[in-house]
């Protein structure tokens, strides 16, 4: 299991009788369309002890290890070969939140605050939408420090996001995605909403 970002390193043990000598070891991903383009790093530990780094770059997928004993006279006696897996974990995706809006931007107390947006991911660098997903409106008052849940929506198609509030007082919103197991968390930037008294002309 191979982490995006990180390296692991895989251990092979080869078992050889007193008369070998030497024993190489070469490992190789079996798909011939494979990604690793070059024969991979294999460090002696000690006595027929190898270790193998693998890093995201490499083939997920099965591999071949297969390792050669040699006498003392530097002849082939013997050869094995084992299968194993390689499963690299991606990282998240990238999220956004645009062309978030909360309107209108001037409301009378009581009345509707609608919130728009769209919920993107970076896909090859270029941003599409992503449907289905749980969006939250927060609303924080003027005066004060805190964040208050007033909404939420799942984005629908092309990421759209819809809700809507009754207006209280005057405060800025946002509209927060808390991500998932493939997708990273976004927040928009804030809309600020005047909320007038309902004399107010």
């Amino acid at each position: 299991m191979v982490k995006a970002g990180s390296e692991t390193e895989a251990f092979f043990k080869v078992d050889a009788s007193s008369d070998v000598e030497k024993v190489q070891l070469s490992v190789e991903p079996v798909n011939p369309r494979a990604r690793t383009l070059r024969a991979k790093d294999v460090n002696k530990v000690e006595s027929w002890r190898f270790s193998v780094p693998f890093n995201e770059n490499d083939q997920d997928g099965k591999w071949k290890a297969v390792a050669q004993a040699y006498d003392k006279d530097g002849k082939v006696v013997d050869t094995d070969t084992a299968f194993f897996a390689v499963e690299i974990q991606q990282g998240k995706a990238q999220t956004r939140i645009s062309r978030f809006s909360a309107d209108p931007s001037k409301v009378r107390k009581g009345r509707t605050i609608w919130f728009s947006g769209r919920l993107q991911v970076n896909d090859d660098d270029r941003w599409k939408g992503v449907r289905g997903e749980r969006v939250s409106i927060f609303y924080k008052a003027n005066g004060s420090s805190g964040w208050k849940w007033v909404a939420s929506d799942r984005t629908g198609w092309n990421g759209k996001i819809e809700a809507k509030t009754r207006a209280y007082k005057s405060g800025v919103f946002k509209a927060v995605y808390a991500g998932d197991d493939e997708l990273e968390g976004a927040t928009s930037g804030t809309d600020y909403v005047r909320v007038v008294p309902r004399w107010f002309r």
